[in-house]
């Protein structure tokens, strides 16, 4: 799946193969509330970086920045782009749409940035594309993975597949399993775990496995026994559970109480189940659980486990799945500028910024989550990973899905 390159090379081949393009950070990645506005030194570029660093996502928020933040700094030290050092400016949007537009506001008409990594979860992430269009802003999310993220112009990537899709590849893996019956369990009012119930239900039924029940919670639940016994009831070979990783926690361990010794299945939303700062479910109630995302620390190709490496040198813990995309989304980004900077483009102006986005939309970059392209959609083309979990809670790598 993953070429085997160096660490040099691989910081050279990253970004599409720019000779221009090395691979170093931001030198600490900026700070939180932006800076004085304008293009920046002469020898700098700035970017903004965004999402929600404090709130109820702030998880997901913070591991995406320090991805993000770890890739431009390794690409200062590497060089920069086009000699140029990338000035990352950083604000917490708090998990709020509204938070989100005015951070955004700020990063263009104030900070003067040529290009974002963000947002990250889906509402905030979906109000900034929709402001960023009259600019023309490139903008890469690492991990909102709603289909409308990207509808609202051509300037907005993302380095994460979509919700759809998720539902589609464990359909998939369901059927490939053998499951020949599955019930659901999602959070109603989430476009995230809407979107890929209702994914994963259409194709399931597609491949002839009957969904015995579809059944829904409300935000701020932390009691599913009602749900899970009327799905136990169905008997299902299987349980998609579609969401984030606090309530799928939950949902496992009443499950195993109840008496449920099958099949879990679920998506990137499950990342940080087990293992980070606090278990959220116990080791021996992951048993015979099944995930899709785009990156493990238990993945042992070369370029993911010197990424691995880098991070815990540099934070002092594992990287998850989204630190992983938060790195790729800066190398995305990154390879825009490049392109941009090759064509010789002033930095802010309309044909940079144009630039940046035909050379991300033509471009490939190698990530630590895999090959990373485009094909006429800010959707990538790139491979899963479906995790499972060892006896000690730790994640393993199940199955390699190439694109």
């Amino acid at each position: 799946m993953f070429e085997n390159v160096s660490r040099r090379n691989f910081l050279q081949v990253s970004a599409a193969g720019v000779a221009i393009l090395g691979l170093a950070g931001c030198n600490g990645g900026g700070s939180e509330g932006g800076s004085e506005g304008g293009e920046g030194g002469s020898g700098s570029i700035k970017v903004g970086i965004m999402g929600p660093h404090t709130g109820d996502n702030s998880s997901y928020g913070l591991a995406c920045l320090n991805g993000a933040q770890l890739y431009f700094k390794q690409l200062n030290a590497d060089g920069g782009v086009n000699g140029k050092q990338i000035e990352a400016i950083v604000y917490d949007e708090k998990g709020d749409a509204t938070e989100a537009v005015n951070a955004y506001n700020r990063l263009v008409q104030e900070d003067g940035v040529t290009g974002i990594v963000g947002d990250v979860t889906t509402g905030p992430t979906i109000a900034v594309a929709q402001a960023s269009v009259a600019d023309n802003m490139p903008c890469v999310t690492p991990s909102a993975t709603a289909a409308d993220v990207v509808t609202y112009g051509s300037n907005y990537f993302r380095a994460c597949v979509t919700d759809p899709e998720q539902g589609r590849v464990m359909a998939n893996f369901a059927a490939e399993q053998g499951y020949k019956s599955v019930a659901t369990l999602y959070l109603n009012g989430s476009d995230y775990s809407e979107g890929v119930n209702d994914a994963f239900v259409e194709e399931a039924e597609a491949q002839g496995i009957t969904i015995t029940a579809q059944e829904s919670y409300s935000e701020g639940d932390v009691d599913f026994n009602t749900q899970l016994t009327n799905i136990i009831n169905t008997n299902p070979d299987a349980i998609l559970v579609p969401n984030y990783y606090q309530d799928d926690g939950m949902i496992v361990t009443q499950a195993r109480a109840q008496g449920y010794d099958k099949v879990f299945l679920g998506v990137d939303g499950w990342s940080g189940i087990y293992g980070g700062s606090e278990n959220y479910a116990d080791a021996a109630d992951l048993h015979d659980c099944y995930y899709c995302c785009a990156f493990s620390s238990s993945n042992d190709s070369e370029v993911a486990a010197q990424f691995i490496e880098d991070y815990e040198a540099e934070y002092g813990e594992t990287p998850t799945n989204f630190c992983a995309l938060g790195y790729d989304a800066a190398m995305v980004l990154a390879n825009g500028l490049a392109a941009a900077e090759e064509a010789g483009f002033g930095a802010g102006s309309e044909d940079y910024k144009q630039a940046v986005i035909d050379g991300i939309a033509g471009g490939t970059v190698e990530g630590v989550t895999g090959s990373i392209s485009y094909e006429g959609t800010g959707d990538p083309i790139k491979s899963s990973l479906i995790i499972t979990f060892a006896e000690d809670g730790t994640e393993e790598t199940f199955e390699v899905l190439e694109a």
